[in-house]
């Protein structure tokens, strides 16, 4: 028999050299975690670390709520024992029902990590970085969820001019309405209105692809939920690099 010897090996952060970025995706979601590797693929040292907290796909403010309950067990699944660069909640009206700070203390207390996104942050430090007022909203959320977005904009001193919907409350769906749907609403809705600024709403909506070909149409800036909280992460990672191929935020 022989014996086992220990083979000696080398240590080195490579993948995730300039920023290790960590998740909380919600189990339902089934768009946030392939918009974001595709805005991030390609920036070397850059890596995304995914963990899901459970929720229900019927998407209420009760169900958003219940969220909180399991967000700081989920938080502690996320790569126990590393630093992260950032960590991204990934639900825009949990952000909301919830309330950011909380998500943010309740974040930092079980992650190794000195900063905490969420959507509705990321879209709020995109409307101050391309300075947008008059804000066109399309939300695929049912009408008390998205009452709740406007009201939460609209305290924020922004104007919301116009507020659209899908209406649907089943995350299996809206996670499957198609780009082109997306992209006729927008258009066809928003082109004629006095907007600066168009916001997606929604983790599950398919637009990130959408927002530099949007742009060229409406004339105006756009960002979708996980195009804002891609592009926050890696700013408050410390990755300041430009794209312009991305939208106008991505220039910024």
């Amino acid at each position: 028999m022989n014996d086992l010897s220990f083979l000696p090996y080398d240590v080195e952060n490579i993948i995730a050299s300039r920023a290790r970025m960590g998740l909380i995706a919600l189990a339902t979601d089934h768009v946030i975690e392939h918009e974001l590797n595709k805005l991030f693929n390609g920036i070397k040292g850059v890596q995304l670390y995914t963990t899901k907290v459970p929720m229900v796909p019927n998407v209420t403010t009760d169900t958003l709520k219940s969220m909180d309950d399991e967000l700081q067990k989920t938080a502690r699944t996320l790569l126990p024992g590393n630093k992260f660069s950032v960590v991204g909640y990934g639900c825009t009206s949990a952000s909301v029902v919830i309330g950011e700070d909380n998500i943010f203390q309740t974040i930092k207390a079980d992650c190794q990590t000195s900063s905490v996104t969420t959507p509705i942050t990321a879209c709020l430090a995109a409307l101050k970085t391309l300075r947008g007022k008059k804000i066109g909203l399309l939300t695929p959320y049912v009408g008390e969820v998205n009452s709740l977005i406007q009201r939460y904009f609209e305290a924020h001193e922004y104007c919301i001019t116009k507020s659209i919907t899908f209406s649907e409350i089943d995350d299996n769906r809206a996670g499957k309405i198609t780009p082109a749907s997306i992209s006729d609403a927008v258009v066809d809705q928003f082109s004629r209105e006095d907007i600066d600024f168009v916001f997606i709403s929604c983790t599950s909506l398919r637009a990130v692809e959408l927002v530099p070909i949007l742009e060229g149409k409406l004339q105006c800036n756009v960002t979708t939920s996980n195009h804002a909280l891609a592009w926050h992460m890696l700013r408050l990672s410390g990755i300041d690099d430009k794209y312009s191929d991305k939208g106008e935020l991505f220039k910024n």
